[in-house]
């Protein structure tokens, strides 16, 4: 941003805040813009700077001449910062679903953490290749501690049949859920190397099938259980 910019948005957002800031006129008493626009961000409260450094990423300006570097910089930020977030983000994938799945998750930390990690990154509208990486390996460590093996999810579905045949699923069942991993696993493969070519429809539809793969496995084992 240029130095005119800094002090535009930054004393926008003062009047927001009700906030003083060092540098309020341009040209500026600062060694370099950075230093600048860092002891103006540093006046504002936690939840104040998250919004802020949130809504400069968006800023056209930045994403036309670094759109990596802000790319990596918002994923930090809602990764690392997120619980400073005030609003809410409203993630396209169906609520209740999502919920039942942490439930019965609740009990597999691993594949709980990825699962919580792709929500995040989508509810932010974060790379899709990550949110689809992320779903995969969640539903990944799910299977491996259900089935007691530590192999790819590309190599479990002699397992995962012979899971669900044990548990009294239907032979019918059992195929449908095979043929879909077996679908399931060749997107993957094909589109999570090429983050261009997703759809954010397909990436609310894979993030409600793989709820719903793991929400039946995991009630599935329970049931055995219990």
């Amino acid at each position: 941003m240029s130095g005119g910019d800094i002090v535009k948005l930054t004393s926008a957002y003062a009047v927001e805040y009700n906030v003083d800031l060092p540098h309020s006129r341009y040209p500026f008493d600062a060694p370099n813009k950075r230093t600048a626009l860092l002891e103006n961000l540093v006046k504002f409260s936690p939840g104040a700077q998250f919004k802020i450094i949130k809504e400069l990423c968006s800023y056209p300006t930045l994403l036309k001449k670094n759109l990596k570097g802000i790319s990596d910089l918002k994923l930090k930020l809602v990764t690392g910062f997120h619980h400073l977030e005030k609003e809410s983000t409203q993630d396209e994938a169906t609520p209740k679903l999502i919920e039942e799945t942490k439930h019965w998750l609740f009990f597999f930390p691993d594949a709980l953490r990825l699962y919580e990690a792709a929500l995040q990154k989508h509810a932010h509208g974060l790379f899709h290749r990550n949110v689809l990486d992320d779903m995969r390996l969640s539903l990944e460590k799910l299977v491996q501690e259900i089935v007691g093996n530590q192999k790819s999810l590309e190599n479990q579905q002699h397992h995962i049949g012979g899971f669900i045949k044990d548990k009294g699923g239907s032979p019918e069942l059992t195929n449908m859920l095979l043929k879909l991993f077996d679908y399931y696993g060749k997107y993957q493969n094909t589109y999570v190397k090429h983050d261009d070519a997703v759809r954010e429809d397909e990436v609310v539809f894979l993030i409600e099938i793989t709820s719903s793969f793991m929400k039946h496995l995991v009630k599935l084992q329970s049931a055995g259980e219990s």
